[in-house]
């Protein structure tokens, strides 16, 4: 579903095991790895979305997990000009998405990247909290951010331990802003 603004309606999914360490995907045939994701289809609510993405893309269901909380608000990003497919219509532009946090409170065996029609995923593991930020394709970075520290507070809510040292995120700020200085 593509809004008036050209931004496709998504769900983004950020699990968390019981040692505090979030379900990092690589995406089939590409080296690109991120959070569960997914469209919304008309007639669906956002949490609707949350739960049939969650099962075709990493085989779980609500009885797996806790639903810790969401983004109060849409975040989105813009595609680059690259990647925008200008003969499709509607024209999509980018991503809107409302971030969901979920805790796992079963097995990892219970994660199936083989539960769809055609697999997105092919191998996951646990990282760290804030490893994703330096790691997420760039023009999805902001939205990871926010999505991530709007969610931390639930984190340890939850007595779930997001690894947030100051100097994990200075860190990461350090090398995301050399790296922006060298694009220019």
């Amino acid at each position: 579903m593509i809004d008036t603004d050209g931004y496709r309606l998504n769900v983004g999914i950020i699990l968390l095991n019981q040692d505090s360490k979030v379900l990092w995907a690589k995406r089939v045939g590409q080296e690109a790895w991120q959070f569960p994701q997914g469209g919304l289809k008309a007639h669906e609510t956002p949490e609707q979305a949350l739960y049939r993405e969650l099962n075709e893309e990493i085989g779980l269901t609500n009885k797996h997990v806790k639903l810790l909380g969401s983004t109060r608000q849409w975040l989105r990003y813009r595609l680059p000009p690259h990647l925008i497919r200008h003969y499709q219509k509607p024209l999509c532009i980018g991503q809107k998405q409302k971030w969901f946090l979920l805790q796992l409170i079963a097995s990892d065996n219970e994660i199936h990247l083989n539960n769809g029609d055609s697999p997105e995923f092919e191998k996951w593991y646990w990282v760290d909290f804030w490893y994703p930020l330096q790691e997420v394709v760039y023009f999805k970075r902001k939205v990871y951010e926010n999505a991530l520290q709007e969610l931390e507070p639930l984190a340890k809510k939850a007595n779930v331990k997001a690894n947030t040292s100051n100097s994990t995120k200075l860190n990461f700020q350090t090398k995301y802003t050399f790296a922006k200085s060298l694009q220019k």
